[in-house]
């Protein structure tokens, strides 16, 4: 073998030279001839050790390359925390908290002699801007003509915007919710098992608080003594709830102290069977509330001191001291003497605070439903009339018919379970069925089939609840879910002229109820009058020379038989004459052959 040959290194070198004052100056390009620095000739043994490759194989790619990456980015974990916010302007020397410090600071104030005339000044001013407000109306409408505008109607429609699933195993029932007074960011929901003896050994009594943003857990946890069937918020005060238990306690809880209940009645002056329903009442200090049990009975609560109920009410509806048992409330603020009760014989009782007597203050009755009834309510536009909902049909009354309903629905297939009416129309009320739909009605549209029918879960829906905006529609189902469902705008704002046309309607179907109610007491008068006379015309002696039931039994036996007796023995002579007449024929025939 030969070694290639040796080639002998080039040292190539060629600098570049520039004065230092030349540094930093502006570069300034010229043509000028080319000029070779190096040359380098070709090798020509490089030639001999060459050697070409074929064939050549070359791949080639005609795609761009790509990779794939996944990122999953931490969850954001809010967090609600309390902001205690204090009094100021106050000099440092003077403590808000202490009213006479602040009141001495006043007066100190007003005594000064510039106090008369910065307020003097500052009225001037007040006055001038009041004066200018005045002269300008800010609310002037200028476009008084734009009345044939035409507005776009909608179909009706819903969309589900969350699910908020029970946190614990075995999972609940939410047999009740609240709605935030102020706000639609929070919901109280009360989890029971309603089951007989359903309740397994390691089931939860918690109740929750969520957070309709975040569906991931619950913003806070009530920790009851028992199960809750029944949980609200205090309109005037949003920190406080009442609960109704499953042994029959009232529960008060005030967030701002602890998750566990601040006041508890006690168990010997409580209902004796499970709290079905409780309710705030419009009272000056806000903390009146009255609730309903299966025992019958309605007791009137103090929530600063729940030793004892401030008033009972016994459900004694028949005065045959049986008491019907109580499942919902009603009680409207701009009628703060009267209250409704649903019992469990399908009736609604309206009371009245105002009577003296228990007989009293069980003001009238309607017989609604043929079962329990599961949801009661009255119009918030029209309080005259209340909706009921049981067994298949949901029924809306007039307070002053209580011969029949002016308005119900058709027999479902699926029992009804909950109702509810809208807190923006007042021709609209939903109700919830046993097969998971929940139907939303519009009386002025139609009224013998829903508006809209939405399938939110796969079991019974439990309870539906409205948010006071009525956009919102919180429902719960058998399942342990809270389904939030968010209402289009053709269901959740008013018409124009809705409200007239709701008044105008019922008015006409109260009217018309009433001229039926008054035909039927007619036909009953006159139906009671004719037997009555008929009683009175038979004489009193009937009564001493009637018969022996007996003796006219026996009597009536016999002449049965005889008539039976008669019948046949007539039936066996016509067979004898039948039977000689064919007798003779047959000679006769004999005789001519002869």
């Amino acid at each position: 073998s030969s070694s290639p040959p040796h080639i002998p290194a080039m040292d190539i070198v060629y600098v570049y030279q520039k004065k230092r004052q030349e540094f930093g100056r502006q570069c300034l390009f010229s043509d000028r001839p080319a000029e070779v620095i190096a040359e380098i000739e070709p090798n020509p043994a490089d030639r001999e050790a060459y050697i070409s490759r074929d064939p050549a194989d070359v791949a080639v790619q005609n795609s761009r390359e790509f990779s794939e990456h996944e990122v999953n980015t931490e969850r954001v974990e809010t967090d609600t925390r309390g902001i205690n916010h204090t009094e100021g302007g106050w000099p440092k020397d003077v403590d808000s908290t202490e009213v006479e410090h602040t009141t001495r600071f006043r007066k100190k104030v007003e005594k000064d002699e510039h106090f008369i005339e910065t307020v003097v000044r500052l009225g001037e001013m007040t006055e001038h801007y009041i004066r200018q407000n005045n002269a300008l109306d800010i609310y002037e409408d200028y476009f008084t003509d734009a009345t044939n505008v035409k507005e776009t109607v909608e179909p009706p429609s819903a969309k589900v915007l969350n699910v908020f699933k029970d946190p614990h195993d075995p999972v609940r029932t939410p047999v009740c919710m609240s709605w935030h007074p102020d706000s639609a960011r929070k919901l109280a929901v009360a989890y029971s098992v309603l089951e007989f003896q359903g309740m397994a050994a390691n089931t939860s009594i918690d109740s929750c608080i969520w957070d309709t943003e975040n569906p991931a857990g619950p913003e806070t946890t009530l920790y009851p003594s028992s199960p809750l069937l029944s949980l609200q918020y205090n309109p005037k005060d949003v920190n406080v709830l009442v609960g109704g238990c499953y042994n029959g306690q009232i529960a008060v809880w005030d967030l701002r102290k602890s998750s566990r209940p601040s006041e508890t009645s006690t168990i010997e002056k409580s209902h004796r069977d499970a709290v079905h329903d409780v309710q705030f009442l419009n009272s000056k200090t806000g903390t009146d509330c009255f609730s309903v049990s299966t025992d019958g009975q309605v007791m009137w609560w103090d929530i600063r001191n729940l030793a004892a109920p401030t008033e009972t009410l016994a459900l004694d509806v028949d005065k045959n001291e049986k008491l019907h048992g109580g499942l919902v409330l009603d009680f409207e603020s701009t009628m703060p003497t009267k209250f409704l009760v649903g019992t469990e014989h399908g009736t609604v009782v309206l009371g009245s605070r105002k009577g003296k007597t228990p007989a009293d203050k069980l003001a009238a009755v309607y017989t609604a439903h043929h079962g329990p009834l599961n949801a009661l309510q009255r119009n918030p536009f029209y309080p005259k009339y209340f909706m009921t909902v049981g067994d298949w049909t949901a029924r809306v009354w007039s307070e002053d018919l209580k011969e029949s309903s002016i308005m119900w629905t058709r027999g479902h297939k699926s029992y009804l379970t909950h109702g509810c009416w809208s807190y923006a129309r007042p021709a609209v009320y939903l109700t919830s069925r046993s097969d998971g739909v929940v139907d939303v009605w519009d009386c002025l549209f139609k009224r013998q089939a829903p508006t809209l029918s939405i399938k939110v879960a796969d079991s019974a829906i439990s309870h539906i609840c409205m948010q006071s905006e009525g956009s919102l529609v919180a429902c719960g189902s058998q399942d342990g879910a809270v389904t939030l469902v968010q209402l289009g705008s053709t269901l959740s704002k008013l018409q124009t002229g809705e409200k007239q046309a709701f008044s105008a309607m019922c008015e006409r179907e109260s009217a018309r109820e009433k001229l039926l109610a008054g035909r039927m007491r007619e036909i009953g008068l006159q139906k009671s009058a004719r037997v009555k006379s008929a009683r009175e015309s038979v004489p009193k002696q009937a009564a001493d020379t009637e018969e022996d039931p007996i003796q006219v039994a026996e009597k009536t036996f016999f002449e049965v038989l005889e008539q039976e007796k008669e019948k046949a023995r007539k039936l066996q002579a016509k067979q004898d004459a039948a039977a000689s007449s064919a007798v003779a024929e047959e000679a006769e025939e004999e005789a001519g052959t002869a």
